[in-house]
């Protein structure tokens, strides 16, 4: 085969498949998003669990890839049936995510968590603070998969990890924000990102099929919470959504 004529030693086994750089470019644009949601952090909380689900959907693409890459003999359905479905499940999932996110973000608005100047400062601030410790994060869990890669010829794709960390960090701002706000309402929706980013963080681990299902059961969850939340704050007063 073509993929033989130049050796690379350990790191033969990832061009078996010619459309293994298809799955190459989907990493590097993984990691451009996820450095992209860092950055996001700081400006708007919602706006950053929105990446995570952008980032979900867009793994499920790849992995669609993936499966593809398996895909030894395509003219018998015995034989490959199985990636197919997978391929399909991957894919319908990640449209299903795409679309629930973008009614989503229709609905999502800028909701300061302090009426005050000085107070919604220091949270911008202590956001910040978070989304370097992420950056951090990002690079010594991308510096660890390099080593693994280099050493043992495998590159780990790290995404639950990096996840893992991004859990931890919600729940500190949802600690933070009980400083500036006792609010029910507000304090709930915090709350729900950090469990939103759990069963992301869940999805990722799970077997074909049902991380897909968590997944588009979570996307549906954060759309049902933006619907609710935008009809309080019709219909409560604003007190009612800042005391």
């Amino acid at each position: 085969m073509y993929y033989q004529l130049i050796s690379v030693g350990k790191f033969n086994t990832f061009f078996k498949h010619p459309f293994f750089a298809i799955e190459v470019a989907f990493t590097i644009l993984l990691i451009l998003e996820l450095l992209s949601l860092i950055f996001v952090l700081p400006k708007s909380v919602s706006r950053s669990l929105g990446k995570q689900f952008e980032l979900l959907s867009l793994i499920f693409l790849r992995d669609g890839f993936k499966e593809f890459s398996h895909l030894d003999n395509f003219y018998l359905w015995s034989d490959s049936k199985d990636t197919i479905l997978k391929m399909l499940i991957y894919s319908f999932g990640a449209l299903a995510i795409f679309t629930l996110m973008g009614f989503t973000q229709q609905l999502n608005r800028k909701i300061q968590l302090s009426e005050t100047y000085v107070n919604q400062a220091q949270f911008v601030q202590i956001k910040k603070l978070l989304a370097l410790f992420l950056l951090i994060s990002f690079f010594i869990i991308g510096i660890g998969d390099m080593v693994v890669l280099i050493q043992k010829g495998k590159y780990l794709h790290s995404f639950d990890v990096f996840y893992t960390v991004l859990i931890f960090t919600d729940i500190i701002i949802v600690f933070v924000a009980l400083r500036y706000t006792k609010n029910y309402y507000r304090v709930f929706r915090y709350t729900a990102f950090v469990l939103a980013t759990i069963l992301i963080r869940v999805s990722l681990t799970l077997e074909t099929y049902y991380n897909v299902v968590l997944g588009v059961i979570t996307a549906i969850f954060i759309l049902l919470l933006a619907i609710v939340y935008n009809h309080l704050q019709k219909s409560l007063t604003k007190k009612e959504l800042t005391t």
